[in-house]
């Protein structure tokens, strides 16, 4: 997946909430992608399965699953958006989840904005893995 639109866009000078924005649905369309093409099965069930995997306590399990795999500038973007200041974290998610979750959702957005294509598939993968 290359960037959809051909613009000028240096994710380095974007504020990690605004790189979480690009990343949650980043992330999203990739964990949607997957189930569909697990196979057909009603757009209710599908939803549901994409929430437990989108959710801020999933994100902030792969975001654990992640670490040890990021490079130096990949840490970078992830320590960025975990030190976002949020002014709200649903009653869902609890605060540590909450930052990871959008530590883990900067990450995506900082790697799809750059292009990097093949890095996101890499981390999809090893957050799918059992």
């Amino acid at each position: 997946m290359e960037r959809l639109l051909n613009q000028d866009c240096d994710p380095r000078q974007l504020s990690p909430l605004t790189l979480a924005f690009v990343g949650d649905c980043v992330f999203e369309l990739f964990v949607r992608e997957r189930l569909v093409c697990q196979g057909n099965c009603p757009v209710k069930k599908l939803h549901q399965r994409s929430v437990e995997q989108v959710c801020a306590a999933a994100q902030a399990k792969f975001s654990q699953k992640l670490l040890p795999h990021l490079t130096e500038e990949e840490q970078g973007a992830y320590q960025r958006g975990r030190n976002a200041h949020v002014n709200h974290v649903p009653k869902s998610a609890s605060v540590a989840d909450y930052h990871a979750a959008t530590a883990f959702e900067a990450l995506f957005g900082y790697l799809y904005l750059s292009g990097k294509t093949e890095r996101l598939r890499e981390l999809f993968a090893i957050c799918m893995e059992e």
